[in-house]
């Protein structure tokens, strides 16, 4: 395979990494750890055994993606968030046979230096705002933010903000892309514009 390495980066034998991949300043990739193509792993970056990371994710400097985390294709991770794997670590009590999965759906974005406690899946394309802290499991398109996260709108996969109400039923149009989304019973759905 084809990728970038900067010489400062480790990559374990053993590690996947796909064609086209950056892997930045002192990036450390263990071994078990499987990469798409066309990901960008940051300055700082850790990307633990048990890890799967999508094509075309972007992870930004100084995130640490621990295992039992997964990242569909297309998953933004802005500098400095952070995943956890064990919901109630100490020191004194070994617990690495309790990790909890982390599950993070296509076209998602992590906003800087927010969290994601572990046993949550992130749904596709949703947007969790910088420093917002999630305990929970995050619907499509959903627009999370605050300590603790809440659900305070929806947005396109573009990336912008959508006219629906956060209950009931609704309908609107990505004024980018044309793609047009509805909110039915709680769930929002896309058809994209050259379906229609």
């Amino acid at each position: 395979m084809s990728f970038y390495q900067h010489p400062s980066a480790i990559v374990d034998d053993g590690a996947t990494i796909g064609d086209g991949s950056r892997v930045w300043h002192f990036v450390h990739v263990c071994g078990g750890a499987r990469i798409g193509k066309g990901v960008s792993l940051g300055q700082n970056v850790f990307v633990g055994n048990r890890v799967v990371i999508g094509d075309d994710c972007k992870i930004q400097n100084n995130v640490s993606v621990y295992d039992n985390v997964t990242l569909e294709g297309g998953v933004f991770c802005g500098p400095s968030m952070v995943f956890t794997n064990v919901h109630n670590p100490r020191a004194y009590v070994e617990r690495k046979d309790e990790y909890r999965n982390t599950l993070v759906r296509r076209g998602a974005t992590l906003g800087a230096n927010c969290t994601i406690v572990c046993g949550a899946t992130i749904g596709d394309f949703a947007f969790v705002g910088a420093g917002a802290v999630v305990t929970g499991d995050v619907p499509d398109f959903a627009l999370m933010m605050g300590v603790p996260a809440r659900h305070v709108g929806w947005m396109s996969a573009y990336g912008e903000r959508l006219e629906l109400p956060l209950k009931g039923d609704g309908e609107t149009a990505c004024q980018y892309t044309g793609d047009v989304y509805r909110l039915t019973d709680g769930v929002v759905t896309r058809t994209v514009k050259d379906a229609l």
